[in-house]
C-alpha cells in the first residue's frame, strides 16, 4: 500500500490555480522529494494532504483513508511557518504537542529527541531564549515526537546552519530506518539528490518531474560535459555542437545538442586552451531544474 495517493487534485485561490490535475503515489518507507520555484504549487499539495485546505475536486488517501480523522495521530507536520509557544520552556512544549498526538512513553520521547538532537541541557529554558536554529530543531522534535508513520516536512533545512543541517539530515534517516515514511519540500537540490528515493517536481502547478533520480537523469541521457580548463571560461564560447555553457568558476557545464560527439568537443576544446579535466555526465537535478523552471525555458516556450 502507498502511504499517500493523490488523484486528479485541483486546487484554485480565486482566479489562480495553485494545483493543476494532480496525480502522485508515495510509498510507504520513502523518503519523497518535493521541488519546485517559489509559488510552484509544493506548500499547497503538502497542506491538503494535511486537510489544511481541502482540493476543489479529486481526491487524497493517507494510508487508504480520505477521512483526515482517520490517519491524524498517525501524521507528523512541520509547517514552512515555524511557530512556538515562546513562553513554554521546551520540554513542556514538546510534551504539549506530543499530548495532542497522543503520544506513548511520552517523556522518555521527549529525552531521546532532546539528546539526538543535542538539545539535553535547553530542556528547561523558555522557547524565547533559543537561537533560530535551535528552534527549528525543537520544532522538529515537535513533528515527530509522537512516532508518526507519515512525516510531512515543509523546507526542514531553510536557513539551518551546515553543522544543524547536518544533524536534521541524520535525524530523518533515522525515522525512515525506524519504518516511516517521510516527505520533505526544498530548495536544495543537493540534499534532494543524496537524500530521496524519489523526486516530485511541481512547476505552475502541473508536475513536471516524478520518479527516481536515475530515472529523471536518464530522460535527459548524457547530454552534459564537465570540464576545468586553464585559463577564462570565455574560450569555451562557440564550441560547434554546444548549445550553453553555464560558469560555475573553477568548473563549467556544457550542454551538447543532440547528435553531438563530445570526443569532437573535446578535440575543440584542446585546440583552444589545456583541459585539466573533462567528464562525460547526465545533468544534475539542478541543471534539470533550471531547465525546466529557469530563464531558458522561457526563452524556448516551455514555461
Amino acid at each position: 500500500m502507498n502511504a499517500i495517493e493523490l488523484r486528479n487534485v485541483t486546487k484554485t485561490f480565486g482566479e489562480h490555480t495553485a494545483v493543476d490535475d494532480l496525480s502522485l503515489d508515495v510509498p510507504r518507507g520513502c523518503v519523497y522529494g518535493f521541488i519546485g520555484p517559489n509559488g510552484s504549487g509544493k506548500t499547497t499539495t503538502l497542506r491538503m494532504i494535511m486537510r489544511i485546505f481541502y482540493p476543489d475536486c479529486g481526491a487524497i488517501r493517507v494510508f487508504g483513508e480520505e477521512r483526515h480523522e482517520a490517519y491524524t495521530d498517525r501524521v507528523g507536520y512541520l509547517p514552512e511557518e515555524r511557530g512556538l509557544y515562546k513562553k513554554m520552556k521546551v520540554r513542556e512544549v514538546l510534551r504539549f504537542y506530543g499530548g495532542l498526538k497522543n503520544a506513548r512513553n511520552l517523556n522518555a520521547e521527549v529525552e531521546r529527541w532532546l539528546e539526538r538532537l543535542d538539545l539535553a541541557e535547553w530542556g528547561d529554558k523558555k522557547v524565547e531564549a533559543l537561537s533560530k536554529g535551535m528552534s527549528q530543531k525543537v520544532q522538529f522534535i515537535a513533528a515527530v515526537v509522537a512516532r508518526p508513520e507519515l512525516v510531512i516536512l515543509d523546507e526542514p533545512f531553510s536557513g539551518l546552519d551546515p553543522v544543524n543541517a547536518e544533524v536534521l539530515k541524520d535525524a530523518v534517516l533515522a525515522l525512515q530506518a525506524e519504518g516511516a515514511t517521510v516527505i520533505f519540500s526544498t530548495h536544495d537540490m543537493a540534499v534532494a539528490e543524496k537524500m530521496c528515493d524519489f523526486i516530485f517536481m511541481i512547476f505552475k502547478g502541473r508536475k513536471v518531474l516524478d520518479g527516481t533520480l536515475t530515472s529523471i537523469q536518464d530522460q535527459y541521457g548524457n547530454d552534459t560535459i564537465r570540464v576545468r580548463i586553464d585559463g577564462e571560461a570565455s574560450q569555451l564560447e562557440g564550441l560547434p555542437g554546444v548549445e550553453r555553457v553555464r560558469n560555475y568558476g573553477r568548473l563549467q557545464e556544457l550542454r551538447m545538442t543532440n547528435g553531438c560527439d563530445s570526443q569532437q568537443v573535446l578535440a575543440e576544446i584542446m585546440s583552444r586552451t589545456r583541459v585539466r579535466h573533462f567528464e562525460l555526465a547526465q545533468p544534475s537535478l539542478q541543471d534539470i531544474f533550471v531547465r525546466i523552471a529557469g530563464p531558458e525555458a522561457e526563452e524556448n516556450g516551455h514555461a
